[in-house]
């Protein structure tokens, strides 16, 4: 089984390289790291670092355009497992050979941090978020038939034949949302694996106008009825709108 870890980073000069290693240290999977338009230090640091491919977006382009650019990579490199992680130590990589383990088994694993057997104590999350993941997780799940109970965990791995059958274009942060309905739209089958929940910065930026919940929130809604309609032909009732 060929396994590629993907990480998209923006800015995380100060966690970026133990990251790598720390994946380094657990797989001998390829990992290639997509930096998107990072302007701190991030880019010197990959030049030193060993035993990773770079793709780099000379501007920002969102977390969506990275996660897309590294599944690119891995159907173009004939890879069979990507496996997603971010670089800002709130995904432990010590968990990537569990992820391996449960993938010959299905299309997508899943990492949640909200899943009853999830380890350890758990960090609180921002309230905001918390109550917004929730919302979106009930969408998803009555859209898709799954039973997820984290929509959000960037922390997965993919077949990459599946991967290579979805029609990814959503450039920003729902473009998990698009994942989960094409899955269910190709019949993809999908299981969770619990890891901690760790916010080592809650108080952490989203970019292109989403700091604001409620804008959040009607963001990822309208990916949520651009899909459906376009996938599925399904309409969308969404709780406490008007």
């Amino acid at each position: 089984m060929r396994a590629v870890v993907v990480m998209p980073l923006y800015n995380e000069e100060e966690t970026l390289a133990q990251v790598v290693e720390e994946v380094q240290r657990h797989t001998d999977a390829r990992i290639v790291v997509v930096n998107d338009g990072s302007t701190d230090r991030s880019a010197a640091i990959l030049r030193d670092l060993r035993g990773i491919d770079v793709i780099t977006h000379p501007q920002n382009e969102g977390y969506g355009q990275s996660l897309i650019d590294g599944f690119r990579y891995a159907v173009d490199g004939g890879f069979d497992v990507a496996v997603t992680i971010d670089c800002d130590l709130q995904h432990e990589p010590r968990l990537i050979p569990r992820f391996l383990r449960e993938i010959p088994r299905w299309d997508i694993v899943s990492g949640s941090r909200y899943h009853p057997d999830a380890p350890g104590v758990q960090d609180p999350a921002p309230p905001d978020r918390q109550r917004i993941n929730a919302e979106i997780t009930r969408i998803v799940n009555a859209l898709t038939g799954y039973h997820l109970t984290d929509a959000w965990c960037g922390f997965k791995a993919y077949q990459v034949s599946g991967l290579a059958r979805m029609r990814l274009t959503e450039r920003s942060y729902g473009l998990p949302l698009q994942v989960w309905l094409q899955a269910a739209r190709l019949g993809l089958s999908v299981t969770e694996v619990p890891v901690p929940r760790i916010y080592k910065n809650p108080g952490r930026r989203f970019w292109g106008g989403l700091d604001d919940p409620e804008a959040r929130r009607t963001y990822y809604l309208s990916v949520i009825d651009r899909e459906a309609s376009r996938w599925r032909n399904l309409a969308v009732s969404h709780p406490h709108d008007g």
